[in-house]
């Protein structure tokens, strides 16, 4: 027994000069009376590459009889240092203990010295676990460039916008800023052109005419009373806004009713029965009958023509005349 674990011990030496041999600290395992005993090595061939040449790196780790070795399966993909192939692992014919080597054919993407890392190796034996880490291992990597003999200095970078005294980017802004002006010039001209003055409507002559409007409709016939007395309502609103101001559209009916008070042209108590019939029609879904639904449009009819009559007409606007000089008849009235 001793002589087999001689032999193994001097064939991880005869690995290479380059074997960096280095010792992990055991950790104890759950439930063991000893500690996991394990032995590890590591070479890499060769010692210095150029940068992308693949290289070798390989593993021997030496644990007791049944142990289960788990290796990396590629090196940490954010190092310098990165695998080419997946981990190849082969076992030693040694009965006496579990001795393997994993080789990993790797790469490395920096020149200079770059550390080459691998995870823990973790190795198992019944319920006792070892992580072993692999640390130490460099490769030299060369620059594939030749040396600089020329000894150039390379200009300073340019600017990414050069400034120059007049830049065509501004010309450029400038003529579309003048055909802008221009455009804009000729459409509020031809706008002026075009305007012409909107001629005054009489809100009684516009009332009217909705209301005839409304009947030629034939609502009441169609048996749509409520879409009816909703349309004659809104033209008697639109004839109060647009005969007092403060009968504003945005008004509620209880609203129009109160600002009504203040007005002496406009019947208030008929203007209230009626804008509470039809309040009542609209949103409460009360049922009307057609003779109802018609003397609603009678009334918003009256109303409108109680409030046309009392309102004074307005004083036509005439303009005065200059005075004329009387013609002279004979030359000693013109002295």
């Amino acid at each position: 027994m001793t002589s087999l674990w001689r032999a193994s011990r001097a064939r991880l030496a005869a690995i290479g000069s380059s074997l960096i041999v280095f010792s992990a600290t055991a950790v104890a395992a759950q439930g063991a009376s000893s500690a996991l005993q394990v032995k590890a090595a590591v070479k890499v061939a060769p010692d210095s590459v150029r940068i992308g040449d693949p290289f070798r790196v390989t593993i021997g780790i030496r644990a007791p009889s049944g142990a289960t070795i788990d290796f990396p399966r590629a090196l940490d993909s954010t190092g310098a240092v990165q695998s080419l192939d997946p981990v190849n692992v082969r076992t030693s014919a040694d009965t006496s203990a579990v001795e393997q080597y994993a080789d990993y054919r790797v790469a490395a993407w920096d020149v200079g010295a770059q550390g080459i890392r691998f995870d823990d190796i973790i190795v198992k034996l019944g319920s006792v676990t070892r992580r072993v880490p692999v640390t130490g291992a460099t490769i030299f990597v060369k620059s594939v460039l030749p040396p600089d003999s020329a000894k150039r200095v390379p200009k300073p970078p340019r600017d990414l916008f050069e400034v120059n005294p007049f830049p065509w980017w501004l010309w450029a802004l400038l003529a579309a800023v003048i055909i802008g002006l221009i455009l804009l010039w000729w459409w509020l001209k031809r706008r002026r052109r075009k305007a012409q003055p909107i001629p005054a409507i009489d809100p009684f002559k516009q009332a009217e005419a909705d209301f005839e409007r409304i009947e030629r409709l034939a609502l009441l016939e169609a048996g749509e009373r409520g879409r009816y007395v909703t349309l004659v309502i809104e033209v008697l609103r639109d004839y109060l806004a647009a005969r007092h101001t403060r009968a504003a559209l945005s008004l509620t009916s209880t609203e129009l009713q109160r600002v009504a008070r203040e007005l002496p042209t406009v019947p208030e108590s008929r203007l209230g029965r009626a804008l509470t019939d039809a309040d009542q029609i609209k949103f409460a879904r009360r049922a009307v009958s057609t003779d109802r639904a018609r003397d609603l449009g009678r009334e918003a009819r009256a109303i409108v023509a109680v409030e046309h009559a009392a309102t004074p007409p307005e004083a036509p606007i005439t303009t005065p005349t200059p005075p004329t000089t009387p013609t002279p008849t004979s030359p000693a009235e013109a002295a």
